[in-house]
């Protein structure tokens, strides 16, 4: 099990990343640090890893959903709906790739404002 902890602002969450060619490609290029850009209940910032659009990429997504936005190279953390979501679903802008989840409750990131420092390290 890959652990990772991300601290946005002041919020700090654990996350388990799954074993996608993505999720490997991100592991690999820990720690990496940004600054967060926010779309609706989605925080996402342009990291230091390139990858194409794998077969079961989805722009519909649960609560807590890690992902890598492949038009952006951006890492995505989903904690509610987005500009593009219909009622209370949560979807992308267009189809991720799904790299992992956040352990326990993913709602402490409405806390976090665009321009937020973000880093991403290994747990």
């Amino acid at each position: 099990m890959r652990k990772i902890k991300i601290t946005a602002g002041d919020v700090t969450a654990t996350g388990i990343l799954n074993d996608s060619a993505t999720a490997d490609a991100i592991w690999n290029a820990l720690p990496i640090s940004a600054r967060a850009n926010t779309w609706g209940d989605e925080i996402y910032f342009e990291i230091p890893v390139k990858a194409e659009e794998e077969k079961d990429a989805t722009d519909l997504v649960d609560l807590g959903t890690l992902a890598y936005w492949p038009p952006g190279n951006a890492f995505c953390i989903f904690f509610g709906p987005t500009p593009a979501s219909r009622g209370e679903e949560i979807r992308a802008a267009s189809a991720v790739n799904l790299v992992g989840k956040i352990e326990g409750d993913a709602t402490v990131f409405k806390k976090v404002t665009g321009g937020s420092a973000v880093t991403i390290e290994k747990a």
